[in-house]
């Protein structure tokens, strides 16, 4: 491709409005532009990224037997009401009404539509498992779309659905989807990690993401100090085992706490530890109000919640929805003489506490020395918080570390999830009717793209693994008014080309220092520059990764890319 004619509009200033660095780098080297928030045009620099991610997962998916078909991005309402998904997906959903008032949505997922896919001509087990994916823009209303593609409204995605007879065969999928995202990730030249995670809004139980580890990520990974246990920091099981103290029990007593409304607060005021305090939180549980209380060091895991209730909403109360159930303003509220209306479930530290405190359900009180089980009655001790660095790792092994991570795939097992709501059966070999298995795996194309600049840049610009690089050289004509410099890259440019490689061209009336700025920040793999040495033959090659720039006879060249291209495995 030569580069006079090729769209990639370069940045010398970093954008205002671009706080991550692939962002930031993505616009600067003209592989993408804003139509609006969270809304982006890939120009062609940034498609052939797109594309060649494309490439390794149609390879990985091709490989582990899946089949690659295409579903529209408009959905139907009703579709979506089968499952059981229309209300309970929320804002994120964009919908719309069509002409005749006709309810859809803009498709941020493909469950529903897969399933009657499968459903409506897949009868016997003799056809089943069965792998189909696409690769399609998805769509999902975020309210604040932020990290340029990497948090955006509109992306490229590639979901993949598997239909299997039993919990062996979705297993089977499961493993060889697990295997085709490993490959997948690791031929991007990525640094990732496989976490135990939460399957959020798809439903299922059993499921992983793909992280990407980044200071930038927007997830916690939960990982061992000592093992390979990792997982995101909203599943990771927390097993410290808590002692309770030998202390009296004293005396219930109600004392007053003007304005003092956080545990920080407390802790300040009264010169008391944290982990004497009991913090309560009231949510609202598909409609039930549930009072959960956790130690004043530790955060309630509203996942955990979900889980526990097998739940399909869980929202922090309102002030107003505090008051009516809990006759208390919030900061106050407490777990003695509760309403029989409202569940008390507790976190298994708060059960060991002796003499705590805790909000005495009236403005400006809390109560101190409050025993669990004397002064409040508890429905369930749980594990309800958000597991801690120094916790014990739940394999048993090491020490919780903490890393940050951008999620690029997950892979779930739905089971009867949508096979049962839209009535997706098979027949067996005995001519019974039963559901089908489902699994679902999804990669993000284009937050995969941004993931790759995150771990592969440096202060000049983007430094792209080869397997996923837009072109796998850049060619430079310094000085294209001598006669020689232009005979020998034009030569070198159809020679190269024929030879199979995606050249960049540039052939551009540019000074040299401005070509060699824009090379950089571009990122190709290899640079050859062809400059006054024109004459003898010689060009020079630099490797964007490691600096090494050396000098090569032409006829050496290819010998010389054969050679790095080996290096890079």
């Amino acid at each position: 491709m030569r580069q006079n004619h090729f769209l990639s509009p370069t940045l010398r200033d970093v954008p205002s409005d671009a706080e991550v660095t692939s962002h930031q780098l993505m616009l600067r080297a003209g592989l993408i532009r804003q139509t609006a928030s969270g809304l982006y045009s890939f120009l062609p620099l940034g498609m052939r990224a797109l594309q060649k991610v494309e490439n390794i997962v149609r390879q990985e998916m091709d490989e582990a037997g899946a089949q690659e078909l295409l579903m529209p991005a408009i959905q139907p309402a009703e579709l979506w009401q089968e499952s059981g998904r229309w209300d309970a997906y929320g804002p994120e959903l964009m919908r719309f009404n069509d002409r005749h008032s006709r309810e859809f949505a803009l498709g941020p997922t493909h469950e529903e539509v897969i399933t009657t896919i499968v459903r409506d001509d897949v009868k016997s087990y003799k056809r089943l498992p069965m792998n189909l994916y696409q690769i399609q823009t998805k769509f999902r209303d975020e309210r604040r779309p932020r990290f340029g593609v990497l948090r955006s409204r509109e992306f490229l995605m590639k979901d993949a659905y598997s239909f299997d007879i039993n919990q062996e065969g979705l297993d089977k999928s499961y493993e060889k989807m697990y295997e085709a995202y490993t490959n997948i990730f690791t031929r991007c030249g990525l640094d990732f990690r496989a976490v135990v995670a939460d399957s959020g809004a798809i439903g299922g139980k059993d499921t992983h993401e793909f992280m990407v580890l980044s200071s930038i990520g927007e997830d916690t990974i939960a990982y061992s100090s000592e093992s390979n246990y990792a997982a995101n920091i909203e599943i990771a099981p927390v097993v410290t085992q808590y002692e309770k103290s030998d202390e009296v029990l004293l005396d219930l007593e109600k004392f007053d706490t003007p304005e003092l409304k956080t545990i920080e607060e407390l802790e300040s005021s009264l010169s008391v530890s944290k982990e004497k305090l009991i913090k309560a939180v009231l949510f609202i549980v598909d409609e039930k109000p549930v009072l959960v209380l956790v130690r004043g060091d530790h955060e309630v895991n509203d996942v955990k919640i979900k889980h526990y209730y097998e739940a399909k909403k869980v929202e922090l109360a309102t002030a107003e929805q505090t008051i009516e159930f809990m006759k208390c303003e919030p900061g106050f509220i407490g777990p003695v003489e509760v309403s029989k209306t409202v569940d008390v479930i507790a976190d298994f530290a708060v059960e060991v506490i002796v003499n705590g405190i805790c909000g005495a359900n009236e403005k400006d009180k809390h109560y101190k020395n409050v025993n669990p089980n004397r002064d409040f009655i508890v429905k369930q001790f749980l594990d309800l918080r958000f597991i801690k660095e120094g916790d014990p790792s739940p394999d048993g092994k090491g020490l919780i570390r903490f890393a940050e991570g951008i999620e690029v795939g997950h892979v779930f097992k739905l089971g009867t999830r949508y096979s049962e709501a839209m009535g997706a059966n098979f027949l067996d070999e005995n001519g019974k009717s039963k559901p089908m298995i489902m699994g679902c795996y999804g990669i993000g194309i284009s937050r995969t793209v941004a993931a790759i600049i995150e771990q592969n840049h440096d202060e000049k610009g983007i430094v792209w693994p080869t397997s996923v690089a837009p072109f796998d050289l850049h060619l430079i004509a310094v000085n294209l008014k001598n006669v020689e410099q232009k005979e020998l890259s034009e030569n070198l440019y159809k020679q190269l080309k024929q030879e199979g490689y995606d050249v960049l061209f540039d052939d551009r009336a540019e000074r040299p220092g401005v070509k060699f700025t824009d090379a950089d920040l571009i990122g190709l793999p290899v640079r050859i520059t062809v400059g006054k040495k024109a004459t003898e033959g010689i060009v020079e090659v630099k490797i964007r990764k490691s600096d090494e720039v050396i000098e090569v006879h032409t006829d050496q060249l290819l010998s010389t890319l054969e050679d790095y291209i080996k290096r890079q495995g």
